[in-house]
């Protein structure tokens, strides 16, 4: 009964605090459900098919040939 009475009391010190202090409130309730997220969202994702995406490349492809020099624009 001790449990019970312990839950309410939290429910209404809760509910109170949504009413009189809001952003305070709701900071907390999306400060606690970012870690949850991180455990659930990846096997969500996996079971509805999503594949990650290829890496970014980070240079550019060079050529498998000589380089041509470059004429016509009369630089020299």
């Amino acid at each position: 009964m001790a449990s019970l009475f312990s839950f309410r009391q939290t429910y209404r010190y809760l509910q109170r605090q949504a009413h009189e202090q809001p952003v305070i409130f709701y900071s907390v309730v999306i400060g606690l459900i970012g870690p949850l997220m991180v455990i659930t969202v990846p096997p969500i994702r996996k079971s509805l098919g999503y594949k990650k995406p290829e890496p970014i490349p980070t240079s550019y492809p060079v050529p498998n040939r000589p380089r041509r020099a470059v004429q016509g624009y009369e630089d020299e």
